[in-house]
């Protein structure tokens, strides 16, 4: 038994948590590492995620009565409420649910997690007759950019569908964590946290093509490479306006690119996620090569645009979840060309990972290591940079050659965050000196992710039984 079971199983009984009369069901999910891919997910791109060991762990029981019970201890570490009740009646709509959890800041916390019931309310109204009690733990760290909202949604969906006797899983449970961010909790994030979390798997990594969300069979690094990462101690939020540009930026450059070819654009809301789509890429930025960007549009394509000149044209965005903004730059030529690109650097990536890993060479390690660190500087090029992680790349070059440090690069979001780093598995001291630099220049040692972990779904279900 886990220490968390074990946690809860000492929360069951009069006046503690839990009620001992019915069963509880406790999930895990882990955050994840972005090795290649970071902000295509929304552009329809292949993206290349591992699992970390760090995860959040989620235990949920059905109650006697019609209310909601969040308990998270950890929130009073931020000064935030560690407990928060609402009704299961109060859920009527999109906008009330964002209004109950925007009603103050120490409350914020729970958008990752209200949005669920409402979503298993409506899919699942039969089933979602009673309240719910949830408790959470979670040694993934925040602002990291190593998705732990990802796996606070997934732990609580996984754990609270399971004690209302929904089956969901795979595909179907990674979306709707992504629609409640999406529309919960109005975090423009695309569906790569989410899968990463749901369908990973220990010493694997998931190349998953993000159209809108098609799994890969989980590949294993060659023998002779190991992944680490190092936290830069910039905070990252896929909320903050860096993030929300640069995906702003890569929509307005793909609306030029479709109104020059007279591709007609329509919002098509089939799906669970709305997005638009035109005939030709059907709605995927990263469905466009390389060449054809770099023939006919890339020279088109304005450097830089201000919000407002953008509003007066007056045209439509075509992406739901981001506005253009009065005031903010937009970088529509890096943003539009990293869409590209970037998908193109990872297909490589991860045919040179599927070959290396049977005939390894010296000179395809180095391929790898150069991918990701073309991958950085385009992160830096559509103002996804930080001086911070820019320095760790700096360190991790230092380390090229007899080191055998290969490549690094900015994870997720970017504009802080994490930094992933390749190497050969001998290469701890190499490493090493990277981490004990780096902490000698901040003044503090980093946070350092290794390992990975089982994803939610390999995971599975586990249940403390009533008491009789």
């Amino acid at each position: 038994m886990s220490a968390f079971e074990m946690t809860v199983q000492g929360q069951r009984g009069p006046d503690r948590i839990f009620a001992g009369a019915t069963p509880i069901y406790i999930s895990r999910a882990p955050g994840r590492l972005d090795v290649m891919g970071g902000n295509v997910d929304y552009t329809g791109g292949l993206v290349f995620e591992a699992t970390i060991r760090e995860a959040t762990w989620a235990a949920a029981q059905l109650r006697s009565d019609r209310k909601i019970v969040l308990v998270n201890p950890q929130m009073l570490d931020a000064r935030w409420q560690p407990r928060v009740e609402f009704s299961l009646d109060g859920l009527t709509d999109e906008a009330a649910v964002r209004a109950l959890v925007n009603a103050s800041p120490d409350v914020r916390w729970t958008a990752y997690v209200l949005g669920v019931f409402y979503l298993l309310k409506q899919r699942w109204p039969d089933k979602v007759q009673k309240g719910i009690t949830v408790y959470l733990e979670s040694n993934v760290p925040l602002n990291k950019g190593v998705s732990s909202s990802a796996a606070v949604e997934v732990a609580t969906m996984k754990a609270s569908a399971a004690a209302y006797d929904i089956k969901l899983s795979g595909i179907e449970l990674a979306e709707a964590c992504q629609w409640v961010e999406n529309v919960i909790a109005e975090s423009a994030c695309g569906i790569m946290d989410q899968a990463a979390s749901v369908l990973g798997d220990e010493g694997y990594v998931l190349p998953v093509l993000c159209q809108p969300c098609q799994v890969m069979p989980p590949v294993k690094l060659p023998e002779d490479l190991q992944i680490w990462a190092i936290d830069s101690g910039v905070k990252h939020a896929v909320t903050g306006i860096e993030y929300e540009a640069a995906r702003a930026a890569a929509y307005v450059g793909y609306r030029m690119v479709c109104e020059w070819e007279g591709l007609p654009l329509k919002l098509d809301t089939s799906g669970r996620i709305p997005r638009y789509v035109e005939p030709r890429w059907n709605g995927y930025l990263s469905n466009m090569v390389s060449s054809v960007f770099r023939s006919k549009y890339e020279a088109k394509l304005p450097e830089s645009m201000s919000g407002d000149a953008i509003l007066q044209e007056g045209k439509e965005h075509p992406d739901p979840f981001t506005s253009i903004r009065s005031g903010a730059l937009y970088p529509v030529h890096a943003c539009t060309r990293y869409a590209v690109e970037e998908n193109q650097r990872i297909e490589l990536f991860v045919e040179l990972v599927g070959g290396l890993s049977v005939d390894p060479t010296p000179a395809g390690f180095r391929l790898l290591g150069d991918l990701m660190f073309q991958s950085h500087w385009s992160y830096t090029e559509c103002g996804l940079g930080a001086k911070e992680t820019d320095r760790l790349i700096e360190l991790v070059r230092d380390e090229l050659g007899e080191g055998k440090l290969y490549g690094a690069k900015i994870t997720g979001g970017g504009a802080g965050g994490t930094v992933a780093v390749l190497g050969d598995k001998n290469a701890r001291a190499s490493f090493e000196r990277v981490v004990n630099r780096y902490a000698d220049e901040q003044g503090a040692a980093p946070y350092v992710f290794e390992g990975s972990s089982q994803g939610a779904d390999s995971f599975g279900i586990r249940v403390i039984g009533a008491t009789q």
